[in-house]
């Protein structure tokens, strides 16, 4: 039997949180993606993961060496995929159970599909832009403000555009001021083709469960955002699971795949908003054991609060406050830090201002800021 300790050593070590990873692509690979909504969060995620990597680091694999793209991915939320990677994403994802389109029909989504694909091969456009190439080459109605907004309405065309994400012919663009823009994957990985789709979902099972694992299909379906019983099914399918049990809990891991390491679980660590082990490591009630499951969740939703982590488990949250080359930390322990981990502490909250360029300094104290603030 395996217990809770050996779980999370296994994971802080799998996430390379203990041991750094080469950079920022096997970073995205190791975890299944970084959560990329907040592009300083994600910078600090894949910062902590790789030494000396800094802001400008990530952003030069993402936009100059394109060993990372930014597109949509894990909950099909915006995420950092290692480039190398988009044609099991685009395989898996294009598997997923999805809902029905309420705005276009079938054949007015694959017109839009396709033109998309035509539009983004060789440079970068805002939805704007994008609006008037769609319309150009499938109709008028696919430019009809239909579609609601946060201040307005989008045009109908915009409704296509998860279906083109996960067919593999749209991502993410640099930004353009404030405005975003989208392009295609292609020009990150030249000859995309999406994997067979059951090899897909199975390989996407495989990085899980060595990254996140110990798990069951519940926790895989809560961090992929599918049902819990097409999650089951697909476990069902696969030859390649193996049941262990974890402190009288039993969950799978991969055939074979049950070294745990030798030391228990340590450190102190900063994670930024969304950052991978908050949110995909399960049960949350032993993640976010005692005071953390009330606190550092948002109705019981990982990700809203950065996260103070120690030997393994949420002990804690932070929030910072950016003025030109400084960054003001407040760190809410939810128990005393002694000596040794203070130190510690003061160490991580150094690192998470090499990662963002700045010079950061530390307050212990009540972080009175909401979630997701």
């Amino acid at each position: 039997m395996l217990t809770w300790a050996q779980v999370c050593a296994r994971r802080l070590a799998r996430h390379h949180l203990t041991a750094s990873a080469a950079d920022a692509a096997e970073a995205a690979r190791a975890v299944g993606g970084i959560h990329a909504q907040i592009m300083s969060a994600a910078e600090v995620s894949a910062g902590l993961r790789v030494a000396g990597m800094t802001r400008a680091g990530v952003r030069d694999a993402l936009w100059t060496e394109r060993t990372l793209v930014k597109t949509r991915g894990p909950r099909y939320t915006v995420h950092l995929l290692a480039a190398t990677e988009l044609p099991m994403w685009t395989g898996a994802l294009s598997a997923l159970p999805t809902r029905r389109l309420e705005l276009l029909t079938d054949e007015q989504a694959e017109l839009v599909v396709a033109a998309l694909a035509d539009v983004l091969a060789d440079d970068e456009w805002t939805t704007a832009e994008l609006t008037d190439q769609v319309v150009a080459r499938t109709g008028r109605w696919a430019g009809d403000p239909v579609m609601d907004a946060f201040q307005g309405k989008w045009p109908r065309w915009v409704e296509a555009m998860p279906l083109a994400s996960r067919r593999g012919v749209m991502c993410f663009g640099a930004n353009r001021g404030r405005n975003v823009t989208y392009t295609h994957p292609e020009r990150w990985l030249p000859g995309l083709t999406p994997m067979d789709p059951d090899a897909a979902l199975a390989e996407v099972v495989r990085r899980y469960l060595y990254a996140y694992g110990p798990a069951t299909p519940a926790h895989f379906a809560r961090w992929l955002a599918v049902p819990p019983g097409w999650a089951s099914q697909l476990f069902a399918s696969l030859g390649f699971l193996e049941q262990v049990v974890v402190d009288g809990d039993p969950a799978f891991v991969e055939a074979g795949d049950t070294d745990m390491p030798d030391e228990p679980p340590s450190g102190v660590r900063l994670l930024p908003y969304f950052d991978a082990y908050g949110v995909g490591c399960f049960p949350r009630e032993r993640v976010f054991p005692g005071r953390a499951f009330q606190r550092a969740l948002a109705g019981g939703q990982a990700g809203n609060y950065p996260l103070l982590l120690v030997d393994g488990v949420v002990a804690g949250v932070w929030h910072q406050r950016r003025s030109g080359k400084r960054i003001a930390v407040t760190v809410e322990p939810f128990e005393r830090l002694g000596a040794a981990r203070t130190r510690e502490l003061e160490a991580e909250v150094a690192r998470v201002g090499d990662i963002l360029e700045a010079t950061a300094t530390l307050t212990i104290g009540e972080v009175t800021a909401g979630p997701h603030a």
